[in-house]
């Protein structure tokens, strides 16, 4: 089933964010991030129902990336997968479910 990516404007917020900050690190690393960032999108959408489901409704999943400490949150509706948020793995849980 193929289904539709919708990434919420909180999201791009966060990852465009996060590749700024590498890329004052290190340049190149920002982009490195946004790759990285988006084969992970990719394979939660190949792989939806694969991650970690943190609440049943909405149905919220979480995905991590590898090389670096983030984390990718989405909801999957029917045809659909919404990512809301793209956040480091040490901030609080309550950062993305005031999203949902």
């Amino acid at each position: 089933m193929s289904r539709r990516l919708i990434i919420r404007p909180e999201a791009e917020g966060d990852i465009t964010e996060a590749a700024l900050w590498y890329e004052e690190r290190m340049s190149g690393l920002g982009l490195e991030f946004t790759a990285e960032v988006h084969a992970t999108i990719r394979h939660a959408v190949e792989r939806p129902l694969a991650h970690l489901q943190l609440r049943k409704q909405p149905e919220v999943r979480r995905v991590l990336t590898r090389r670096f400490p983030y984390r990718v949150f989405y909801i999957v509706r029917e045809g659909a997968l919404v990512v809301f948020a793209v956040l480091h793995a040490a901030r609080h849980d309550r950062h993305w479910q005031r999203r949902v």
